[in-house]
């Protein structure tokens, strides 16, 4: 059976596993969020500033990894094909699960978010799975549905991960155990291979280095200015997972409880944003402009943090934030138009890389300029105050996509 056919024996599976793998990979990084607090004041005993900052070398290691395999993942999966890769790194994943529900101490957590690294790179092959059976405007609504997977992840991930820890800080790792395992058997029973064998090219050490792959995919034409767009919202973007939980307890004095509810509200609306609101956009727009509108949004509500000083105005500050979905989709679009087949897997393993690089960079950053607004004594006391920060970066974010914009008008 040739790779069409079996493509179209499987009907829309093939695109279900995608967006469930995506939706787990949300999921795991997003249920540990309102857990961290508790689990790590329960394990280490210590306070809530240098809680953040245990939470930021966790986020740390967890990146690194990725950002070093990332291209692996992504170079295997253009050698081997999509359906090996995705299969074989959830087996790990559960594995990991299952460490981090058992740990007892710090250096458990540490190997356990070091093994979730090396095979939470699943976006990758994922990606490339969809940029193979996707052509023109239909690739960047696919790309949006799988942003609105990774959203519905976020949903899932810290509303179950909030409620679950009424039974015990654990639990979530078991649920997430249980759902890597169901995604795991269906994968390898349904899951069929996308990346025919006369397209896949020989697999070498070159193409695994992390950096080589950056600088490659950069070279492509007009690829550059978007990378460090992406680079940029990605460091600002990423404050909401490094500090959110710690925020609302200092600010509000929130619990898991809340904090759960509060970052499935984000994730809810990020979901509906990428599912329906680009698809709309893209009636009137192109990608490089609903990138922009994207990150502006972003920059305004990062901004708008500052002035919020009691915890219910958040719930109806919540909904704008879903606008800075809109910019993932319009990138990933703009690339992998500006990319060969032959070469889509390394770009989205390259994205992967630049993305963890940004999640090693940012939560150092923001975790520790959360710590300087909150110690004790701090001359400038404000929990919001990191928020200002991110809003600053992001908005720097814009420039290269206007030049972008500057070069294809």
């Amino acid at each position: 059976m040739t790779t069409r056919d079996s493509l179209k024996k499987a009907g829309p599976h093939a695109a279900y596993f995608a967006m469930v793998t995506v939706f787990l990979d949300a999921f795991g990084i997003a249920f540990i969020s309102p857990v961290l607090p508790d689990l790590l004041e329960q394990i280490t005993g210590a306070s809530l500033g240098n809680a953040a900052l245990y939470g930021g070398y966790l986020t740390f290691i967890y990146a690194f990894m990725q950002f070093m395999v990332s291209p692996i993942l992504g170079h295997l999966s253009d050698s081997f094909g999509r359906r090996p890769v995705i299969v074989i790194s959830l087996a790990a994943l559960g594995i990991d699960y299952l460490i981090m529900g058992f740990a007892n101490s710090l250096w458990l957590l540490f190997v356990g978010r070091l093994i979730a690294g090396i095979f939470g790179a699943t976006h990758a092959a994922a990606l490339a799975f969809i940029a193979d059976i996707s052509t023109g405007k239909q690739r960047t609504r696919n790309f949006g549905l799988l942003g609105a997977s990774f959203g519905a992840g976020f949903v899932a991930g810290p509303l179950i991960g909030g409620l679950l820890t009424d039974y015990g800080v654990r639990v979530p790792f078991f649920a997430a155990f249980f759902l890597i395992l169901l995604n795991f058997f269906y994968g390898l029973f349904l899951f069929p291979e996308s990346l025919p064998k006369h397209k896949r090219r020989p697999f070498t050490l070159e193409g695994i280095n992390p950096f080589k792959g950056l600088v490659e995919c950069a070279n492509f034409p007009s690829i550059k200015p978007l990378f460090l767009a992406l680079f940029l919202f990605l460091i600002a973007d990423h404050v909401y997972v490094s500090v959110w939980p710690f925020y609302t307890r200092e600010a509000f004095a929130w619990d898991s409880g809340q904090v759960g509810l509060t970052l499935a509200i984000f994730g809810f609306f990020h979901a509906l944003t990428q599912a329906f609101l680009v698809g709309l956009l893209l009636k009137k727009y192109d990608e490089a402009t609903i990138t922009m509108i994207g990150i502006i949004s972003t920059s305004l509500i990062m901004g708008g943090l500052l002035f919020i000083y009691q915890g219910w105005i958040i719930y109806i500050f919540l909904p704008f934030t879903a606008l800075g979905g809109l910019t993932m989709p319009g990138l990933q679009s703009l690339m992998t138009q500006r990319v060969p087949q032959t070469h889509q897997g390394q770009l989205q393993g390259s994205i992967g890389s630049l993305s963890s690089l940004t999640t090693i960079l940012s939560p150092l950053i923001m975790t520790y300029t959360f710590r300087f607004f909150t110690q004790d004594h701090t001359a400038y006391y404000h929990p919001a105050g990191v928020f200002g920060l991110a809003a600053l970066i992001c908005l720097f974010a814009a420039l290269p996509v206007r030049y972008f914009l500057k070069q294809i008008r």
